[in-house]
């Protein structure tokens, strides 16, 4: 969910061919809560709305990753909390993610706006592909731009899926 629930199995920490990720990257301005705009689809996302990411610094150098979207095939919110850990140094924005104990899979801010408005997240490969923000929208103008760096990244964004947001998380 929200571009971290990356993986059951896979190893890969390593950015996709051609990809690099952002620097200079501050986790300080990147931690809080990031909605989830589009991804490719995962089966650990399918079908999922009103997707969010929420990133908090921890004092083992971690970043603990909280990802929450509701699933209305259920008709209710799911949850799942991950650990991050940088791969390098950590004013470089990738970073190995983890939901399933020792399986890490690649987090890499491919692209980022200067403001930490909004970000174009890839996975290990270009078929792992996430746009987030700090709002629920963005501006077309922005959106497009952002679509034609993925594109131009390797992505299939013609297979982007736009999360709807219209419910309000209970949990904030």
């Amino acid at each position: 969910m929200a571009g971290v629930a990356v993986l059951a199995g896979c190893s890969s920490t390593r950015p996709p061919a051609g990809v690099e990720a952002v620097t200079p990257f501050d986790l300080a301005r990147y931690q809080g809560r990031w909605y989830e705009l589009a991804r490719l689809d995962h089966a650990f996302e399918r079908g999922m709305t009103d997707v969010s990411a929420t990133y908090t610094a921890q004092p083992d150098g971690s970043v603990r990753v909280v990802n929450r979207g509701f699933a209305p095939a259920a008709g209710l919110w799911r949850e799942a909390v991950g650990k991050a850990w940088f791969t390098g140094a950590p004013t470089t924005g990738s970073l190995k993610v983890s939901f399933f104990g020792p399986f890490y899979g690649g987090y890499h801010v491919a692209a980022l706006d200067p403001d930490y408005r909004w970000a174009l997240v890839l996975g290990p490969d270009t078929g792992y592909c996430w746009i987030l923000a700090r709002d629920k929208q963005l501006d077309a103008a922005q959106r497009t731009a952002i679509v034609a760096r993925a594109h131009a990244l390797g992505v299939d964004t013609s297979a982007l899926i736009w999360v709807s947001h219209t419910r309000q998380d209970p949990a904030f």
